[in-house]
Formats: structure tokens, C-alpha cells, sequence
């Protein structure tokens, strides 16, 4: 019987807190308002997001990869439109404040995913929990049961402060300068809800590192990053960081401050929403971060509007009083400490000292260890959930976290247990060595159910980690350690930009059928909490992938001087080698000859926007306009070179004249013969594809169109080689948006063309 009758709502009430069962009614309420078609779509739209209720992809029932769901029914008398979810199930995401989850919370998650979604949780790169096809009529009743044992969705999406994200060994991890932890659970249920964090015109990303060379939380890609310092004195503090992001563009955050006392922490975060929601866009999604206010300002001015929107705050006591609560509530562990005999654990199962090597991290409290439980694809059925809540009750205090590899680490464990709490895991299916390898592939959604996915990232991910762990034994401990992520779009959701190998998806046309490719990205750094971001230098079809990670890491084996890192190596051979050692992948076979390539990673459907005519030649004739866009992706690549090279200027006016290309290519195929004079191809291009909306797309816009605009704009300005970087990524997703232009160009005028 479903949860949603008067006996159960009745009996959660009891375990909520009365504002926030408040607020549940309320968003239960609009649901059924909505349902009765008087909300309108847009508002409606924003109320759920913002409590964490997405749409998503659906195809009748299935997933993209082929899994049935359960049978879903359906309002009937519903309202459709932009913003509704009423025609199919979306995706509810949870809301994990740094990740940090008990026992009972997980068995709550699990009977959600039972009942509402398809017996699945998904761990994101945020810490958060996703159900996928969940109906947005069960969604208020899903939300009192997780607010029942403490968990709320409020805020886990839409135009507000995301999930504070912060390391998942923060107070255990050996190189910490302190424990963020009371700092980043205090801030998160400060901003949560703050009158001046709901006026924002895009979303609001903060993270917590306790070291500044590892990973830890990746500061340098959040709107805020809080990074732990200790001065000489002992005083505690943060260095400060703003103004970070992927998404298309990247830009790394800015040093604000490289101090602010831990009594600041508080009022200068709010000073900081202030100033994005006064000066933030509102109406142009496409640059609404915070990094476009501070690219607009400066980071000085920045600085100096938030120091004095900090001068005017009202003195609030809950500044020092929550952290000083948050600090009250100290992690322990549930038994003694023992050390381990690694030979005794061995001895018990063949596969635990590899699973020991990889997953057991010695915790600085002597005697304990913290153990990472790998999630392939960040993926855990209902069945583990409620295992690994048993085990986490058994061994310790139920002290848990997510990962933003998509993983669960399990703390404080006693090490003389790990052959036990191995044994254990194995047995619910959640054994698996090779956390944080190569083998532990982090995804995005992708076309499983993301309505922006390109291409089958899941899929891919799925293919590599699979051959990668049949092939471990084999691989070089050099190998072993790198790390590989894939977005199924350019948004970088799967953090394409900071690992080795990062792979984003996009379509190509060939031979008159569109294929799915990746785009390979490489020079992206891990550690330093991302420290550097990667470039893509071409794309692969996405079958093909698998050989570009054989080849590179074969000759990252091959040729590596001393303990060279990944990155310094591409880095010495550099990117036109690269992309040398790639080129023959970039041949699509005929479709009579392969139809492997026109389908994408576990996917059996054809990948394809249809056959454009049968031709009586066995070669394919290019036409001028893909001649043409082929030649522009060479000049952006050629700019990236030139970069490389500290030609910052050239490499700078290189992207431009890319970008130029790529509309000149678009404007020829509807007028041949254009000249190629610069305000000219822009008057032309605007008139024929942006203001006749061509160019154009339902999520993005005229987004990529305005990166030409721009540049163009910015003739004769000069370069440093930070936005001549960015200008190289812009050129890069324009072009990607004049191939997909083109290819909808193809299908318009599919009657009319036949290949000879």
C-alpha cells in the first residue's frame, strides 16, 4: 500500500519538525493545485526545483540503457507544458550535507528507492542522493519520510545555495589542518532558507578542504571555496576562494582573502550571496554564476563591495553560537582500536589485500580506518542500502559519508575488523577494490535520463571500468592511479576538466547518419583541489574511446621519465602529439561496413537523425560546409597549441578567427560564395540563424552564439593566458554548435539531398 494515506502522514508528522512539515504541506498543496492546472508551469517549475524535483529523460517505460522500471502510472487529467513533469516521472534529488548519513537515514533511503523509483540510489558528484523515475504526485509524501529522520530536499536544486559539500575524511584524514566538518554542517543550515540567499539568478556552490594540496572538497571550481588555515598564533581560519565553476566555460575561483577568521566565516559568506544576488544576472541564465559577476568586476571590486556589504550587517549571534553547537557533537568510534595483522585477513579470502590496498585508508587516530564502499557508476540497490546501514551499526557509531567520486566511505572502523567488515560488504555485492583508480570511472547521468545528454556517458563509463578491472593485473602501478571522468555534454556535471583522461559527448554527421563522439580532454589536474583545468583537443567517435585510453596510458607507460606525473607528461610531449596519436580514430566505418558506431554504449538503438539518400558511389563526397567546420576545429586546436606555447595574443586571436570560420561555414550554406569580411559574417549570421532562432536550442539558447558575439566584439582587447583559455573553450562549443546547427540544417533539407 502506498505511504501517502492519513495513517502515515499522521504518524511521520510526529517525527518532523512543524516549520518544516509546514513547508511539506505547502509544496503538497501546489502539487495538487498544479495538477488541477492553476499554477502556472514556470512558477511551478521553480517551487519544485527547489526542492529537489527534476525532470528527466523517459522513453516508454525503459531506461536509455534497456532496464525496465517498474510499471508508472499516470494523473490523466493533467496539464502539459514547458516546466511540467505530469507526462512522465522525473528525478528527486536528496539533499546530503557533506555527505554525512546514518544508519536509518540510508534504510529511509532505500524504502524510497523501493517504493517510489526503481530500487536504486545514485551518489552524485555533490555528495547528494538521486532517485530516478520517481512521479511528482509521490514526491510530498517521499519528502515527509526523509524529513522524518532528518533529511530534507530543500534547496538541492534550482537558483539557491546547493548542497555544501566538504572531504569525506574531514577529522580523520592524516594531512588535515583541522576538521571542517562543524564549520560546513553550521554554514549549510545557516544559508539554508536565509532570506538573502533567495533571490539569486543561477545556483550557489560551496565546498570545505582541510588540505590544500589534495583534492579533498575541489575548492578551486566552487562559487565558494573555504579552504583550512592555522595561523602562527594557533587561530583558526579559512583562506577564501570565489567566483569557481565548470559548467561549459570553466574559470577558476579567486583568492578573496587569504585569511578570514573562523568568526567571519558567517557573516562574510552572507555578504558574498548579497552581492551576487544584487549584482548577479537574472535574466540570461548562460551568465549568471558568480564568476561572470566577478569576470565583469574584477576580483578587487568584488573584494571591495563585499567587505563593505559586510560593514552594514546587523550582528547576528548565531555566527559563533552554531559553529560552537556544530564543534559540541564529536565523531567516536563504536569499539577499541586493534591493529591489523594483514596476513590474517589475507589468508581468509584471496581478495581482500587488493581490496585493502585500494579502499582502506589509516585514519591519523591510530588503530582505525576509514573504508571507501566503490558504487560503480555511483549506483546501490535498495538490498545494499539496508547491508551497509547493518554493517555501519555493527562496527561503528554509524558514521558514514558520500564521496564526490560517487562513493560511501564507512569511518572509525577498528582495523582489526576490516577482514570482517570485507567479508561482509562481499557478501552484499559491495566488495569491489579499486576505489579512487582508474577503474573507479566517475559519470553524469548522460542519455539514460540527463534531457541534456549528448551521448551515453553512463554507458561508456560502464564499458571502460569493466575492461580496465579485467585487465588491472596487467595495468602499470602508473596507471592505476589516474583518474577518468565523463560528462554526456560540454556542462562538465561529470567534472570532465579536472582528472587525466576526461571524456564530454557530443554528435557528429558521417556518412549521412549523426554517430556519438566524445570530445577528449586532457591536461585537467585532480589534486591541489582541482588545480588545473583540461582542453579538448578532438573527437573521438565513442566507440572508439576504449582504444584512446589504451593508447594514451600505453605510452604514458612507455616513455614516463622518472615519477613524472600524467599531466607533466602531456604536458612535455605536448597537445598536437596527442592528437597525432589519435587521428586515425576519428574514421567512421560505413554503416554497411560497421553499425556498431552509429549506436551508442548500452544503448541497442540506432543513434541517428536518419539516412539522407542512398548513393551509388562507394566513397562519401564531404560537403564544403563540413570541409569547412572541420577546418575550424583545427584552428581552435592549433590556438590551444599556440597557448601551450606562450603565444597567449596569437592564441587569443586564433580562437576568434575559429569562431569566424564557423559561422562563415553556416552563413555559405545558405548564401555560397559569401565574403569572408568580419562584421559582415556576423551581420549575416545573426540575421540567418540567431534572430531566426536556428541557432538555437531548448536548454541553452543563443547561448554558444553569444560567445562569437562577444569575441567579436573584443577586437583589438588584449589577452592573458587565462582568458585566452577561456576563449579556446568558447571557440571550441561554438563550433560544437555549428556542427549540431548543421546537422539540423541536413535533416530540414533531408527531401532535397542525395549523396553522390
Amino acid at each position: 500500500m502506498k505511504a501517502s494515506n492519513t495513517l502515515w502522514k499522521s504518524r511521520l508528522q510526529e517525527d518532523i519538525a512543524p516549520a518544516l512539515a509546514r513547508e511539506l504541506d505547502i509544496f503538497a498543496n501546489e502539487v495538487a493545485l498544479k495538477k488541477q492546472g492553476k499554477i502556472d508551469d514556470k512558477v511551478f517549475a521553480e517551487t519544485r526545483l527547489r526542492r529537489g524535483a527534476y525532470g528527466q529523460r523517459y522513453d516508454n517505460g525503459q531506461r536509455h540503457d534497456g532496464v525496465q522500471t517498474r510499471k508508472l502510472e499516470f494523473p490523466t487529467n493533467n496539464s502539459k507544458g514547458p516546466g511540467t513533469m505530469w507526462d512522465a516521472p522525473g528525478m528527486q534529488r536528496i539533499k546530503i550535507p557533506l555527505g554525512g548519513l546514518n544508519a536509518r537515514q540510508l534504510e529511509v533511503i532505500a524504502e524510497c528507492a523501493e517504493e517510489y523509483s526503481d530500487a536504486i540510489a545514485h551518489v552524485t558528484t555533490r555528495q547528494d542522493f538521486q532517485l530516478h523515475f520517481v512521479n511528482i504526485e509521490d514526491t510530498p509524501t517521499l519528502m515527509r519520510r526523509l524529513a522524518s529522520v532528518g533529511i530534507t530536499t530543500r534547496e538541492a536544486c534550482g537558483n539557491t545555495v546547493r548542497n555544501v559539500t566538504a572531504c569525506p575524511i574531514a577529522g580523520v584524514c592524516r594531512t588535515q589542518t583541522f576538521d571542517v566538518t562543524p564549520y560546513a554542517k553550521a554554514l549549510t543550515y545557516y544559508l539554508l532558507g536565509h532570506p538573502d540567499t533567495q533571490n539569486f539568478g543561477r545556483k550557489f556552490k560551496i565546498a570545505f578542504s582541510g588540505c590544500r594540496d589534495e583534492a579533498c572538497a575541489l575548492i578551486r571550481l566552487h562559487d565558494l571555496g573555504c579552504i583550512a588555515v592555522v595561523r602562527e598564533d594557533g587561530t583558526r581560519g579559512f583562506e577564501f576562494y570565489v567566483g569557481g565553476g565548470l559548467g561549459t566555460v570553466p574559470q577558476y575561483a579567486k583568492l578573496l582573502s587569504d585569511f578570514v577568521p573562523e568568526e567571519e566565516l558567517f557573516p562574510l559568506s552572507q555578504a558574498i550571496c548579497r552581492v551576487f544576488a544584487r549584482l548577479g544576472e537574472k535574466k540570461n541564465r548562460n551568465t549568471a554564476r558568480l564568476k561572470f559577476v566577478i569576470t565583469k568586476l574584477g576580483i578587487d571590486e568584488f573584494r571591495r563591495l563585499v567587505y563593505e556589504e559586510r560593514a552594514i550587517l546587523d550582528p547576528d549571534p548565531r555566527w559563533t553560537d552554531w559553529i560552537e553547537e556544530a564543534r559540541k557533537v564529536e565523531e567516536l568510534p563504536l569499539r577499541n582500536a586493534e591493529f591489523l595483522q594483514i596476513k590474517t585477513g589475507a589468508a581468509a579470502d584471496p581478495g581482500f589485500q587488493g581490496w585493502y590496498d585500494t579502499n582502506v585508508y589509516g585514519q591519523r587516530q591510530a588503530g582505525y580506518a576509514t573504508v571507501t564502499v566503490t558504487l560503480p557508476l555511483g549506483d546501490i540497490t535498495s538490498d545494499q542500502l539496508r547491508s551497509l546501514a547493518d554493517i555501519a551499526r555493527k562496527y561503528t557509531r554509524e558514521t558514514l559519508r558520500t564521496t564526490v567520486e560517487q562513493n560511501i566511505v564507512i569511518r572509525w572502523i577498528s582495523e582489526a575488523d576490516l577482514p570482517a567488515v570485507y567479508a561482509e560488504l562481499k557478501k552484499a555485492g559491495l566488495g569491489l577494490s579499486g576505489a579512487g583508480t582508474i577503474t573507479d570511472v566517475v559519470s553524469c547521468p548522460g542519455t539514460d535520463t540527463c534531457k541534456l545528454g549528448i551521448s551515453a556517458s553512463r554507458g561508456l563509463a560502464g564499458e571502460l571500468r569493466t575492461r580496465l578491472s579485467e585487465r588491472w593485473f596487467e595495468l602499470d602501478e602508473s596507471v592505476r592511479g589516474l583518474h577518468i571522468k565523463i560528462s554526456g555534454c560540454f556542462n562538465s556535471c561529470g567534472q570532465h576538466h579536472i582528472c587525466d583522461l576526461g571524456f564530454y559527448g557530443m554528435s557528429r554527421v558521417k556518412n549521412g547518419y549523426a554517430v556519438p563522439h566524445f570530445q577528449v580532454v586532457l591536461g585537467g589536474q585532480w589534486s591541489e583541489n582541482a588545480g588545473s583545468y583540461g582542453l579538448a583537443i578532438g573527437a573521438i567517435p565513442s566507440k572508439r574511446i576504449p582504444e584512446v585510453v589504451d593508447r594514451m596510458t600505453t605510452r604514458f607507460v612507455a616513455e614516463r621519465q622518472g615519477g613524472e606525473s600524467f599531466q607533466s607528461f602531456i604536458k612535455r610531449i605536448g597537445k598536437a602529439e596527442c592528437k597525432k596519436m589519435l587521428d586515425d580514430l576519428t574514421v567512421v566505418p560505413p554503416h554497411d561496413v560497421d553499425s556498431s558506431f552509429y549506436q551508442d554504449w548500452g544503448d541497442a538503438r540506432e543513434y541517428t537523425v536518419g539516412d539522407l539518400g542512398e548513393g551509388e558511389c562507394a566513397g562519401e563526397v564531404v560537403s564544403p560546409t563540413e570541409f569547412a567546420l572541420t577546418a575550424c576545429e583545427r584552428e581552435a586546436f592549433e590556438a590551444q597549441l599556440k597557448l601551450e606555447s606562450g603565444q597567449v595574443e596569437a592564441a587569443g586571436a586564433q580562437a576568434y578567427e575559429s569562431m569566424l570560420h564557423g559561422a562563415l561555414a553556416l552563413v555559405r550554406f545558405k548564401e555560397p560564395g559569401f565574403p569572408e569580411e568580419r562584421d559582415a559574417v556576423l551581420s549575416k549570421f545573426r540575421e540567418l540563424f540567431y534572430d531566426t532562432q536556428i541557432f538555437w536550442d531548448p536548454f541553452t539558447g543563443g547561448k554558444f552564439a553569444h560567445y562569437y558575439f562577444s569575441a567579436h566584439e573584443a577586437l583589438g582587447s588584449r589577452f592573458d593566458s587565462e582568458k585566452a583559455h577561456m576563449l579556446i573553450e568558447e571557440a571550441q562549443l561554438f563550433i560544437e554548435a555549428c556542427h549540431t546547427c548543421y546537422a539540423a540544417l541536413l535533416e530540414q533539407n533531408k527531401p532535397s539531398m542525395v549523396k553522390v
